[in-house]
């Protein structure tokens, strides 16, 4: 057999135990959630016993991972992004990219509530937000602006610039994200004053 097959499959078993015990689960527990015998189990975490698909398949449902990330498999070039939310500064930041460098795409969900008062930060880079829904409050420089589902703004981040909601409501915005400057290629249009 392949010496990496062989040491993936023999990773598995400490990374079953672990996450048993991260999830603080009993393997009598864990026997009654996937139907395998407690024996089986534990011969699979010892490392006594080879995992077969047969054995991970539940194994992963029970634990809620991938089967991938029960095996520790090695990226496949799936093209689909798996980067998980963060949360921080009153808002859920979900990674579009996963590259390093370049503009970092993320979609950001600021939740209903009270409104907060504008703390405009500045760093370097370059910065282009859409908004999807709800009505998103962009106070950037001097300006002061309500942005609604289908506009755009982009700005360099020098200057100081802050995000929040316009009102008690949630809001939904895509922001690209460029640290070097990068400048995206759709500008949006000023406001018509009301």
């Amino acid at each position: 057999m392949d010496v990496d097959l062989d040491q993936a499959l023999d990773a598995v078993g400490p990374r079953l135990r672990a996450l048993r015990r991260e999830r603080e689960t009993t393997l009598t527990d864990l026997s009654a959630a996937t139907g395998i015998s407690v024996s089986t189990l534990s011969r699979l975490e010892s490392g006594g016993r080879k995992p077969t698909l047969e054995l991970l398949l539940p194994l992963a449902r029970a634990h809620g991972v991938t089967l991938d990330e029960l095996v520790g498999a090695p990226p496949t070039g799936d093209p689909r992004v798996h980067l998980r939310p963060v949360a921080a500064f009153g808002m859920t930041m979900l990674p579009l990219t996963r590259r390093a460098g370049g503009i970092q795409a993320y979609k950001l969900i600021i939740p209903a509530g009270g409104r907060s008062e504008p703390e405009p930060k500045t760093h370097e880079g370059y910065e282009w937000v859409y908004v999807l829904n709800g009505r998103l409050r962009l106070v950037l420089g001097e300006h002061d602006l309500v942005m609604v589902p289908g506009e755009a703004a982009e700005f360099d981040t020098r200057v100081p610039h802050w995000f929040g909601r316009a009102d008690s409501e949630g809001v939904e915005f895509l922001s690209l994200f460029g640290s070097q400057g990068e400048r995206a290629h759709l500008r949006a249009r000023p406001r018509a004053s009301s």
